[in-house]
């Protein structure tokens, strides 16, 4: 999967669980709220790591350059 595709699924993954929280806040489904709330973190922890890797991917880049001069 590209970086782009993984970001996007991210953020759906998060959106999903964000509306999860809210049925199960509207419907006094406490089991459906904390599901929710859990595939918030889930997706908020997979974000950070893209981040991270393309960070990491930056610095590796910027390291390359500096061999290439």
């Amino acid at each position: 999967m590209s970086n782009a595709t993984d970001k996007l699924k991210h953020k759906a993954e998060e959106a999903v669980g964000a509306a999860k929280e809210k049925a199960g806040s509207a419907t006094g489904n406490e089991r459906l709220e904390h599901e929710g709330r859990g595939d918030q973190a889930e997706a908020q922890v997979k974000q950070d790591a893209d981040e991270a890797k393309a960070r990491i991917a930056e610095g590796v880049d910027k390291v390359k350059g500096a061999f290439k001069r």
